[in-house]
């Protein structure tokens, strides 16, 4: 009887890691929550599907779908590394409906973990539950809004771009650093929540609306940061961010061009003075494979290549990463330049972007580097004739529109279009 009990014990711990081992995440909607310990979770969705027979996963903020494809599996735990921004989930498949487990960022010293835990929602693909039966006003529209940090009291100003359809409330949050990308929520009553996850920006955001006119009483919880930000907008069509809020210039006295090289992600040096840029108009994007809104900007930046390369426009972009250790920077970088498939040179200079010393230390022509991204337009001499700070990329909506069509005048009067 004992040896019988052994191997049914056996048979059946055989059985237990084999359905493991095969049970896999089911296809569908899926509602992910990063666990704050506060209790202001940080919600967000993703789309489970199969290509070639295995599971990917569609990371989903109103209308961007960001693809993941690196979902490795051993036994129970399953491992998804995120494309960008150096982060991933490490968690533990309880059932096909059903994950937990931490968000890993990785930063310069140390590792950012959440805890999380995700549940499958079939075709319904919510984010938040409205409780109420109407929302009490339409946010739709531009909203002055000023946020303030606990900790300093300092304040920051900003625009609010919201669009509102029935419940479901999707826009962004334009700052002097670049906006806070997609965001998706709901109006609940007099309520607002708003969240976005990418892998780098993790935001939930609430508040109280007074009146059409003005909302109050708002919070901005960010990753694991305990104390929020607040917050308040008033309604203004006419909203906008002064430019000298995030505005650079060139040192007084300083020669008005620059003179650099950088390594490559070959680890081959390059220099803005190789007979490639002579004569050229060029583009000096200044980013980090971290930076959400370098992601935005990388994008159109591919468009503006692919469109001016033949009429004399160069990109090359500059990119200042976490740490000064060229090769963890390579391979962020490549990983970066791979998934948006860009086709310029794209330089590593080996300083942190923390450094307070960057911008003497890489391009002391500049008083100092205010945002990334930042992009310089360099005209055919070789001259610096416009730097613009920051990026509103396509989460904002019209605002995207319009730093598009600022980039290509700009770009088209350099070149004498």
């Amino acid at each position: 009887m004992k040896r019988i009990a052994f191997l049914l014990a056996v048979l059946f711990s055989h059985l237990f890691t084999w359905a493991q081992e095969t049970m896999d995440l089911s296809s569908g909607q899926w509602r992910g929550e990063l666990e704050r310990t506060d209790g202001n979770n940080i919600v967000f969705n993703f789309e489970v599907t199969k290509k070639a027979g295995k599971p990917v996963i569609y990371l989903r903020n109103a209308n961007e779908r960001l693809f993941v494809d690196d979902i490795q599996r051993t036994g129970d735990s399953v491992f998804i590394i995120l494309p960008f921004f150096d982060s991933q989930f490490r968690s533990m498949l309880v059932n096909s409906n059903h994950i937990e487990g931490v968000w890993v960022k990785r930063l310069a010293d140390r590792n950012l973990v959440m805890p999380f835990s995700a549940e499958f929602t079939g075709k319904d693909s919510y984010r938040f539950k409205p409780l109420n039966e109407k929302p009490a006003t339409t946010l739709t529209g531009r909203w002055t809004t000023v946020f303030t940090y606990p900790e300093t009291g300092r304040t920051m100003d900003a625009v609010a771009v919201f669009n509102q359809d029935g419940y479901r409330v999707t826009g962004s949050f334009l700052t002097p650093s670049g906006d806070y990308r997609y965001l998706e929520g709901v109006v609940d009553g007099d309520s607002i929540k708003l969240s976005g996850f990418d892998g780098g920006y993790a935001m939930f955001f609430t508040a109280k609306i007074d009146d059409p006119e003005h909302i109050s009483g708002g919070k901005h919880f960010l990753g694991v940061g305990p104390l929020p930000r607040t917050w308040v907008a008033q309604k203004n069509a006419g909203a906008k961010l002064s430019e000298a809020l995030s505005s650079t210039q060139i040192k007084p006295g300083a020669l008005p061009k620059f003179d650099f090289t950088f390594k490559d992600v070959n680890g081959i040096p390059v220099s803005i003075n190789d007979e490639r840029f002579k004569n050229k108009v060029i583009i000096l994007q200044l980013l980090g494979s971290w930076c959400p809104n370098c992601l935005d900007e990388t994008l159109f930046m591919n468009e503006i290549y692919e469109r001016y390369k033949s009429k004399g426009v160069e990109i090359l972009g500059l990119a200042y990463e976490r740490t000064p250790d060229f090769e963890r920077s390579r391979q962020s970088v490549q990983n970066f330049m791979k998934r948006l498939k860009v086709q310029y040179p794209v330089l590593i200079p080996e300083v942190a972007v923390t450094d307070p010393q960057r911008t003497e230390k890489t391009l002391p022509q500049l008083e100092n580097i205010p945002a990334f991204p930042t992009t310089i337009f360099i005209d055919k001499k070789g001259e610096i004739q416009k730097i613009h700070a920051g990026f509103s990329g396509p989460g904002t909506g019209v605002d995207y529109e319009h730093q598009k069509k600022e980039y290509y005048d700009i770009v088209n009067a350099l070149l004498g279009l």
